[in-house]
């Protein structure tokens, strides 16, 4: 199996990731460790090199996606990257940059349109992480904190994260495979139907699920918890070592990109629509007598890459009809971010323009995040909205 997405091999394509190793995690690239003293902690420092590559140029103004819906300059990417300047030069941060800061949806389509090679996303995660460090964070970003400390997920559910599974079907999970289904909080707790028919797809190829899986740690990633993303992640971690996995499979954007591009390199990560791809054969899919549409999520597309497998599975069932912005210029559809939690009127307008891309006729929109499913429901369209798994299994039937 090969990850279709690679990653950015340009270092201004690069800037800092956090990264877990066996013994330490640490943030690289910007200096930052787990060492800091107090004193150093609440001081504002992100890469000044990645702040300073933007010319303010404007470029990202006629792309961003929350400018086109709120219209303040200090909604775009251009005035975000303003403001963490004005703090790196000494402005007190305090909670007045939240309205800028906090409403990024980290989508990427800016610094894929940058013509200077700035990466504004990384720029903005690094800024909320020094925001957290100060402090500084909204209402919204401590509850989703801490939801998934306490629960280990981002909706502080109490169920168990397997309740899709009967307890036959447990029983029968195997402790040891080389393969690993990470299922992720949304497909666990607000799409088990979707986890359930992944998973009868994935049994058949070996695949196993983690003893005690948690939250992949994105939303406080995105958010900007970093020491707390450490600790889930090295549970998380922990976990794929003691089933013995070389591999992980994942259904959602968030998971992926996180797991992909979060986790140490010696993990290997591939999307859902990757593995149906490579698969396809072996699945016996029927054609079927319908017209979709597919909407790139921003974690799967812009920021990995991968465009070719999902479109390679839709096409071996039905007929695909392509949006009017697609992979590197598709439409966020809001959900990112921490916006749909802070911020959901911005959120479910940036999904509603997101669903003027749509052509007419369609049967169904399909996508590979159940993020983007939900943010995408519940704008309000008249064709449903469905996840690629679905799609899967009506032509499995």
């Amino acid at each position: 199996m090969k990850n279709e997405g690679k990653k950015e091999t340009e270092q201004a394509k690069k800037p800092a990731k956090t990264k877990i190793t066996d013994n330490e995690i640490k943030i690289t690239d910007n200096g930052i460790n787990g060492n800091e003293s107090e004193s150093e902690k609440q001081s504002f420092e992100v890469d000044r090199r990645s702040v300073y590559r933007c010319v303010q140029c404007g470029t990202c103004r006629s792309v961003c996606p929350v400018f086109d819906v709120v219209g303040w300059e200090s909604a775009n990417t251009r005035g975000r990257m303003l403001i963490i300047k004005s703090l790196l030069e000494g402005r007190p941060p305090s909670e007045d940059v939240l309205p800028s800061l906090a409403s990024c949806t980290t989508c990427g389509i800016c610094a894929s349109k940058c013509p200077a090679g700035a990466n504004p996303p990384e720029v903005v995660e690094a800024a909320r992480a020094q925001l957290v460090k100060c402090g500084i964070t909204t209402d919204a970003q401590e509850n989703l904190k801490s939801a998934i400390m306490t629960y280990g997920n981002s909706f502080g559910e109490t169920r168990g994260r397997k309740h899709w599974l009967s307890e036959a079907e447990l029983s029968k999970l195997p402790h040891k495979s080389d393969y690993v289904y990470f299922v992720g909080c949304f497909d666990s707790y607000r799409y088990p139907e979707f986890a359930k028919r992944t998973f009868e797809i994935l049994q058949r190829f070996g695949v196993t699920l983690l003893p005690d899986e948690q939250c992949c740690a994105s939303p406080l990633l995105r958010t900007g918890f970093r020491e707390e993303a450490e600790e889930v992640m090295k549970h998380n971690l922990e976990q794929i070592r003691k089933v013995g996995a070389h591999t992980i499979i994942t259904s959602c954007a968030g998971c992926y990109t996180t797991l992909k591009n979060n986790y140490p390199e010696e993990l290997k990560v591939i999307s859902l629509p990757e593995f149906l791809a490579e698969h396809l054969e072996e699945l016996n899919l029927k054609k079927l007598d319908l017209t979709v549409t597919y909407h790139d999520p921003c974690h799967l597309g812009r920021h990995n890459k991968v465009y070719d497998a999902p479109r390679k599975v839709i096409q071996a069932i039905c007929t695909l009809k392509e949006m009017k912005n697609i992979k590197e210029n598709a439409r966020c559809c809001g959900g990112g971010g921490g916006v749909r939690t802070g911020y959901p009127d911005i959120s479910l307008e940036l999904a509603r323009n997101r669903l003027q891309d749509v052509p007419e006729g369609m049967d169904y929109i399909v996508t590979s995040c159940p993020l983007c499913v939900r943010n995408l429901r519940d704008a309000g369209g008249n064709i449903e909205v469905i996840d690629i798994v679905e799609l899967v299994a009506m032509a499995m039937e």
